[in-house]
């Protein structure tokens, strides 16, 4: 088939095409590409679904930096582009240690030949009103009886190796399952519960903490943890202090304390659409003097 294949381009290129210069196909090229492009494919898969995304994105617009650079011969901008780049290589490999030592794991512990011919994308599924409104509930009812509880609610990011740190769950998000979860003394109460789409993960999961000196010294560890998690991905947290059984929420480095329900129903909206449509009235961000 290869061989037909190369003959008919010969053929139109003696024919039709004999100004241009059409190099030679051999089976070997063709199996060249093949390897190269199913590579790329599971290697930008993989940075998808870690926090490298964000990051991958942010190279990429600097490439454009450097492409409009060399187009218009700036060579001081070449010049630093060349000495950042071996340096930037070995940034990159320390930066992502974790996630590249857990890609190496995974690769050892999968079987090889089905992972090759195995293309599912792990695509955050949007989240239904429903779980909205779940959400919600089981927040102010936690508040009342002053359960603490960490709920992270996935986005774009995929938050699958914080997922893997907890108990898998896989359940509907309901709000009598989640005040199950964090119900005192219970075996799955410590730790966070991750959501993506209309389902609950996994529970008791560790999250990274915030090193934000700004943030109150009288925010606990849970408060913490929010904001660590929103600062290493674009999720959105819901916590409940055990405290003051006051609700907050962290989004994008920032906590929002002592929210109401409006104002989180908002946000959550916001993360599953998009698009924010808020009176100035219901913010309420109280990160140094208000009650946690």
């Amino acid at each position: 088939m290869i061989d037909s294949l190369t003959s008919m381009l010969v053929s139109l290129k003696e024919n039709y095409f004999s100004w241009l210069d059409f190099p030679s196909i051999s089976l070997t090229d063709v199996i060249e590409i093949l390897i190269i492009t199913f590579l790329m494919y599971h290697v930008l898969l993989w940075v998808k679904n870690t926090r490298a995304w964000n990051l991958f994105k942010g190279i990429l617009i600097i490439l454009v930096f450097v492409l409009l650079a060399a187009v218009f011969q700036m060579n001081t901008i070449l010049w630093l582009a060349e000495k950042v780049l071996s340096v930037g290589m070995i940034a990159l490999v320390v930066i992502f240690q974790p996630e590249l030592r857990r890609a190496l794991e995974e690769l050892g512990r999968r079987n090889f030949v089905i992972s090759l011919f195995s293309f599912n994308n792990t695509e955050t599924e949007r989240f239904s009103d429903k779980t909205i409104t779940e959400l919600v509930r089981a927040s102010y009812e936690m508040g009342k009886v002053k359960t603490g509880a960490l709920i992270v609610v996935e986005n774009e990011v995929a938050l699958t190796e914080y997922e893997r740190t907890g108990i898998s769950v896989d359940g509907v998000v309901t709000s009598q399952l989640l005040l199950n979860i964090f119900e005192k003394n219970t075996p799955l109460h410590d730790g966070a519960v991750i959501v993506r789409g209309d389902r609950v993960l996994s529970a008791t999961c560790y999250l990274p903490l915030s090193d934000n000196m700004e943030l109150s010294k009288e925010l606990g560890t849970r408060h913490r943890a929010a904001v660590g998690i929103s600062e290493v991905s674009d999720s959105l947290t819901i916590v409940v202090s055990e405290e003051t059984g006051k609700v907050s929420l962290a989004m994008n480095h920032v906590l929002y304390r002592n929210v109401d329900a409006d104002f989180l129903r908002d946000k959550l909206e916001f993360l599953r659409s998009g698009k924010m449509e808020m009176k100035k009235k219901r913010f309420r961000w109280k990160r140094r003097n208000g009650n946690a």
